[in-house]
């Protein structure tokens, strides 16, 4: 039996699974590390990484000067930006209201890709997308009623998640057609090298403290976020659009309050489940119609190694695949 049917379905799980812990995984390693130093040494640690594994691929740093450029304003967005300022901001709030703000991304990705890209926005979109926000207002309205979250930390997410947006839209619209480790590890390393002055200058490496908490925390951020949630969700921009990929944020704050109980002993109540059912008949209204027909018509940043991605034709270019 082929298992090629399930292969968005499984990348679409791992990447929300993935997505949602890293915010859980990010507030524990707080406890030891400060907030810049900590996505420096994430940002640097995973852009080495990919560039190794680029150096091993024959042509993969076959890249023009204008795919440069845009890795270098995708970096700052998908990564130094909207990173960055999440750190930032679960230094004052919950990992689940962290979670909550983010998953906004499909309607302002929507809205955006609508304006910018020309997808439509019908009223089947629309009424999905008014689900979600449904579910989620569902999830959090009691955990903010009666939380202490500080207002810029509520700021500092708010502009995450529109330095995440901005990066989603430029991807699809700028489309860079550089290979998958080349790409991944120039927007990782542009981020750190960006990030690292500020850290240096408003933060001591002596707060650090290693522990083994802390370790597993970063392996886990630079191993299963930095670098495999990102290839999955370039990935998912391809194939399924931005608007589609984006609509499974909604799950974020429910698997947000999941792994907050399950690693950090946040609190979880009845309205929490409750919240979910909105939200799956809102992500199934706005993905009803997005699919793998839109396979992409060139191996770039968004396109996973050969063993997830679809196969090609024997005379098809195979860069860094």
């Amino acid at each position: 039996m082929s298992l090629q049917p399930y292969r968005i379905p499984v990348l679409i799980v791992t990447f929300c699974l993935l997505w949602s812990a890293a915010f859980a995984a990010a507030k524990a390693a707080l406890i030891d590390c400060p907030p810049l130093l900590l996505i420096t040494a994430r940002f640097l640690l995973a852009g080495g990484l990919t560039l190794i594994v680029a150096a091993a691929r024959p042509g993969a740093w076959h890249i023009s000067r204008r795919d440069v450029g845009v890795l270098v304003v995708l970096g700052l967005a998908n990564n130094a930006l909207y990173l960055g300022l999440n750190q930032l901001a679960m230094t004052t709030v919950a990992a689940g209201l962290a979670a909550l703000i983010a998953s906004a991304n499909p309607v302002l990705t929507a809205v955006l890709a609508s304006a910018f890209l020309a997808e439509p926005m019908t009223w089947r979109k629309a009424a999905g997308l008014g689900l979600g926000v449904l579910g989620v207002a569902v999830i959090v309205e009691h955990r903010i009623a009666i939380g202490a979250d500080a207002p810029i930390g509520i700021t500092f997410a708010v502009a995450a998640l529109t330095a995440l947006v901005a990066g989603t839209i430029l991807f699809k619209r700028l489309k860079p057609a550089a290979g998958l480790w080349i790409g991944t590890g120039i927007q990782n390393l542009v981020a750190g090298v960006a990030v690292a002055p500020f850290a240096f200058t408003f933060e001591s490496v002596s707060d650090v403290v290693p522990t083994w908490r802390l370790l597993w925390a970063l392996a886990f951020l630079v191993l299963f976020v930095s670098i495999l949630a990102y290839v999955i969700w370039f990935h998912l921009l391809t194939v399924i659009g931005p608007s589609a990929a984006s609509a499974y944020h909604f799950l974020m704050p429910p698997l947000g309050v999941f792994f907050g109980w399950l690693l950090l002993g946040e609190h979880v109540e009845l309205r929490d489940l409750v919240g979910i059912l909105p939200i799956t008949v809102g992500i199934y209204f706005v993905t009803r119609l997005a699919g793998p027909a839109h396979r992409p018509q060139r191996q770039g940043v968004g396109v996973l190694p050969v063993a997830l991605h679809v196969p090609v034709a024997p005379d098809a270019p195979m860069r860094d695949v």
